[in-house]
């Protein structure tokens, strides 16, 4: 028998803890096992089968995500890419997505270079402007596609609002929620149908593991996305799936630690450096700033700045840097740096980068939980290196 884990009434800390706790009945272990294996015996009480079409470990881990997302169910994928795919595949020939324009790198690549040749439309507008809306009634699209906040540039997009004028055109949103994690932000509270992690990041904490997950209220949605974790090949590994379900269990203390160092931080940028401009959701100079203070519960760890040097100043400030390792993703316990323009964002064209603000000159720190006051000495004295 399976121990079930309910408790729908505690709060976000315990649930995080004490959810998804199955498959322990009769050895009395505080601690699920990973089932390491790729087959089962038929007949078996859980269901199972054949791991790509499930395995407990990711039986746990949805039960757990879907509860601290506030949602009816979860499907988790082998990486965020793995979710975004598993979402992208059920649209078909003459599609339409109507997508925030200051969308991740690798997201931009997989409708340009893979789902263009399908047939589907993508049309990019700045969605952090109301007044674009209209670009969802016009279209119409099957899906409407925003990140909140974005990467790299930390804009805030009223999750609410656009939610709205997606229902009136019959379009899905989809959020993703990667930035703002389980923790600071719900987008299925504020009306988005599908609200996407790259669990990779802050709700693992750890950079040991790649996962991603598909949380909704729909059962239709539910459907699809099984379908597509194991039609498409999508699912985790049940070890990755155990990593991330334990980091989970610590994303609230790690969360709250991230958004102090970040606001911390980014406030050092503002009034300490010559940096042209300094983003964060919790800084009062952030243009969305009163949005972010309305749907997140915190500002995050993520950090954009432009100092305003060239590419060979900025790139050496950054790789003299000794507790930002130079280094794709963000969200880990450990502090991260990344050019955006030469990593995470390569895969976009230099004049559609830089249309939206992606110079040269721009970096993103991603801040751990090390001691603020450290890092800060870090870039000071990396930003005296360079002039």
């Amino acid at each position: 028998m399976k121990k079930e884990s309910n408790d729908n009434d505690a709060g976000f800390e315990t649930r995080a803890v004490h959810a998804g706790h199955d498959y322990v009945a009769g050895t009395g272990a505080v601690i699920p096992p990973v089932y390491m294996t790729s087959t089962f015996e038929y007949g078996n009480e859980g269901g199972f089968d054949y791991t790509r079409s499930g395995n407990p470990n990711f039986r746990m881990l949805e039960r757990t995500l879907a509860s601290l997302e506030e949602g009816a169910h979860a499907t988790v994928f082998g990486s965020g890419m793995s979710a975004i795919t598993a979402i992208v595949s059920t649209l078909k020939s003459g599609d339409v997505v109507v997508a925030e324009e200051n969308i991740y790198g690798c997201t931009f690549r997989l409708f340009a270079q893979v789902f263009e040749k399908f047939g589907i439309e993508v049309v990019y507008g700045d969605l952090s402007n109301a007044e674009n809306f209209d670009l969802i009634e016009k279209h119409q699209p099957a899906l409407t596609w925003i990140e909140s906040p974005t990467n790299p540039l930390l804009k805030v997009l009223d999750i609410q609002a656009i939610a709205d004028a997606a229902h009136l055109a019959g379009s899905v949103l989809v959020v993703d929620n990667t930035f703002a994690s389980s923790f600071l932000q719900r987008p299925l509270e504020l009306g988005a149908d599908l609200s996407l992690l790259s669990t990779t990041k802050y709700s693992n904490g750890h950079s040991d593991a790649l996962g991603g997950v598909v949380c909704t209220n729909s059962d239709e949605w539910q459907e699809k996305m099984i379908f597509a974790q194991k039609a498409l090949g999508l699912q985790p590994s049940p070890f990755d799936s155990w990593l991330i379900l334990r980091g989970v269990k610590t994303q609230a203390l790690r969360m709250e630690r991230h958004s102090e160092n970040g606001l911390q931080f980014a406030r050092f940028l503002e009034e300490e450096t010559n940096a042209w401009t300094v983003l964060y959701p919790f800084l009062e100079s952030h243009p969305q700033y009163e949005i972010a203070k309305r749907q997140m519960a915190g500002g995050s760890g993520i950090v954009t700045a432009d100092f305003g040097l060239d590419l060979e100043p900025t790139l050496s400030f950054i790789e003299g840097l000794r507790y930002f390792p130079k280094a794709e993703s963000l969200g880990g316990i450990e502090s991260l740096c990344c050019h955006p323009a030469s990593m995470t964002h390569a895969s976009i064209p230099k004049e559609t980068r830089e249309s939206v603000g992606i110079s040269d000159s721009l970096v993103r720190f991603s801040l751990g939980i090390e001691n603020v006051d450290d890092l800060i000495r870090d870039v000071r004295e990396g930003l005296e290196r360079v002039g």
